[in-house]
């Protein structure tokens, strides 16, 4: 049997019937598709959705974003909110709309996060060629802007025929699935394709499961790791996103609490201890705590489960300073489990940590060490108070933000950033309490993520409230979402952090000697023409509130923890608005970033700075 659909209705028809299956719970693997409507895709994709609403013929609910880029973010956040067991699909027209979602789209891939975009692309027939937005390039007529998509996704199609499509589907189905594989999935819809009828068999439409494994890991993997960890005596662990997306935090907890290993965590993997257990010792690497880095730097074997070891996370590779330092890692990707010259064990992160129990059973490290690590701990807690209550004046400083967001939200909320100085105080100060409660985009770390993504991360879970931090420079990057949200009666809570300009990119700028050039939203200065005039009249608070938005304007912090609590008892998206110090203290990680400094210099704070970078970049090894 046979049914005549377009390309366009029979992908609708096809999503709508796809489901995912982990541990015997089976969801629905695309619940809904955001869009963006134009030339390329409003016969076809838009078309299809409209009728399978007004037919019932798919369960295919449609969101309307106002930012293609935006768009994916939110996909990307539903998605890790679910453990990368469900997603969205985004649709866009020719063109600008479909390029717009590239940067998500890399985002994605960078952060192993699955999401499935459905960009319109150029006549297939070349009939009209050139067509509005078509990129003519002389070498081949084949080539269209969306093959920039290529290099950052993890399949890529362009459906010329009808025909091509099942095979096309069905890849990408697979790809989504994959823990080891997954990231942005691309399938190009020439706009003539997409309104072009087909006969298409009953059995493309047929409801199908997608197993998401959790592959075991070899027996003699799991021998040769325990052998390394059994002779260990200042073992470290690091949890990555992995323990997460693997639902192993009870494996992990077990784990180090059997042998007394310490728990560091990154940005993804933060939360997989709760900070307050006692073997939980923070971030670890360049926006880590100084207890997990102390720990790390004479560490004899790092047990890194579900982490691909970024540049922060291993401080540009200066985090780890034992020579004899010995690795041993536990991820479902064979890539990111040989890294660091490690023992590998390729498998899912609870069945790692599972197999591992009985071979190290009856090791445990030193009372000693438990005794060092602890204190270290507790005279850190200290820090971390005072740094939540300052009292700086006469602006808050935003370690005061932070701790005021963290104390006002209940253990199942979470917190939402990606960029910015933000991170990094995130990473070091904000105590998690639930696997879910900290979503910190750091793989990519794009401006415009957070207001986008905490969309989505309602989406997957409404009970939970959300609150997503956002500096001025973000916000301006990135807030249609607002809209968004307020169409869609998603409630959203949005602090807005003003303190007028690049705070992070400024403080490192300092660092390397370019005294916070270019960093700043200030007035053009006639007498230097440089740009450290008087501050811009830029209302953000009154942008808000102009796209729908509740807003509550605060100047102290007090005024904000009021404010804070009124807007999480809001029924509708509400933003707090809150002037900070950019210049206010913040601890130390007692860590590294490698941002190279200029070798030569006209500029005496560039030379001095160049001073320090050559000791710290003596520190830096390979780990081989």
């Amino acid at each position: 049997m046979t049914i005549r659909l377009t390309v366009a209705q029979a992908t609708v028809r096809f999503l709508a019937g796809q489901y995912s299956e982990r541990d015997g719970e089976e969801r629905r693997l695309i619940p809904g598709c955001f869009g963006i409507f134009g030339h390329g895709n409003v016969a076809g994709v838009g078309q299809a959705l409209l009728e399978a609403k007004l037919t019932g013929s798919a369960d295919m609910p449609y969101y309307l974003a106002r930012n293609e880029q935006g768009m994916v973010h939110a996909a990307a956040g539903f998605a890790r909110m679910n453990n990368r067991l469900q997603t969205l699909a985004c649709t866009a027209s020719i063109g600008p709309g479909s390029t717009n979602m590239v940067t998500g789209a890399a985002g994605a891939t960078i952060n192993r996060i699955p999401v499935l975009l459905l960009p319109s692309d150029i006549f297939a027939t070349r009939a009209t060629a050139p067509v509005l937005q078509e990129l003519e390039d002389p070498r081949s007529y084949d080539v269209s802007v969306n093959d920039a998509f290529r290099p950052i996704s993890r399949f890529f199609d362009r459906i010329n025929r009808p025909e091509q499509l099942p095979s096309a589907l069905l890849a990408a189905m697979r790809v989504l699935t994959d823990p080891a594989e997954t990231g942005a999935v691309i399938i190009a819809l020439p706009q003539d394709v997409q309104a072009e009828a087909f006969d298409w068999p009953d059995e493309l439409f047929a409801r199908r499961v997608w197993h998401v494994a959790r592959p075991e890991p070899e027996p003699v993997a799991i021998a040769r790791a325990a052998d390394v960890i059994r002779a260990a005596t200042r073992p470290l662990i690091v949890a990555g996103g992995g323990v997460l997306y693997a639902e192993a935090s009870d494996a992990l907890r077990r784990f180090a609490e059997t042998t007394g290993i310490p728990v560091s965590d990154t940005q993804a993997g933060k939360g997989a201890v709760p900070w307050d257990h006692p073997l939980a010792v923070g971030g670890v690497g360049s926006t880590g705590t100084p207890v997990a880095n102390a720990l790390a730097r004479d560490a004899d074997v790092v047990i890194g489960v579900g982490t691909r070891y970024s540049d922060f996370t291993t401080a540009s590779r200066t985090a780890f300073q034992r020579p004899d330092v010995r690795f041993v890692n536990i991820n479902v990707a064979l890539f990111d489990a040989a890294k660091q010259s490690a023992t590998a064990v390729v498998a899912d992160a609870r069945r790692g940590l599972e197999a591992l129990s009985e071979p190290t059973a009856g090791y445990r490290v030193s009372t000693a060490y438990t005794r060092e690590f602890t204190e270290h701990t507790e005279a850190w807690t200290k820090i971390v108070d005072a740094a939540y209550h300052l009292g700086h004046q006469p602006l808050p400083a935003q370690t005061e933000v932070i701790g005021m967001v963290n104390e006002v939200a209940g253990p199942r909320d979470v917190v939402v950033q990606a960029a910015g100085s933000l991170p990094g105080d995130l990473q070091m100060l904000w105590r998690a309490r639930d696997p879910k409660g900290y979503h910190v985009e750091y793989g990519y770390s794009c401006m415009g993520y957070e207001i986008a993504a905490a969309l989505g991360i309602k989406m997957a879970d409404p009970s939970r409230e959300v609150f997503t931090m956002v500096g001025d420079g973000s916000y301006l990057m990135m807030a249609q979402e607002i809209v968004t949200a307020v169409s869609e009666g998603i409630k959203l809570t949005i602090v807005l952090i003003q303190n007028h300009g690049f705070s992070s990119i400024g403080s490192l700028s300092e660092s390397l000697g370019s005294q916070r050039f270019g960093t700043r939203y200030r007035y053009r200065n006639p007498g230097t023409g440089m740009l450290d005039g008087d501050k811009l009249p830029v209302d953000l608070a009154a942008n808000a509130q102009s796209l729908g938005a509740d807003v509550l304007r605060t100047s102290t912090i007090e005024e904000f923890r009021s404010a804070l609590a009124q807007a999480k008892r809001a029924e509708r998206t509400t933003v707090v608005y809150v002037e900070t110090d950019p210049l206010a203290p913040v601890p130390s990680s007692e860590s590294w970033w490698d941002v190279p400094v200029s070798e030569v210099a006209a500029i005496d704070s560039t030379n001095e700075a160049y001073g320090v970078y050559r000791e710290r970049k003596r520190k830096q090894r390979q780990y081989l």
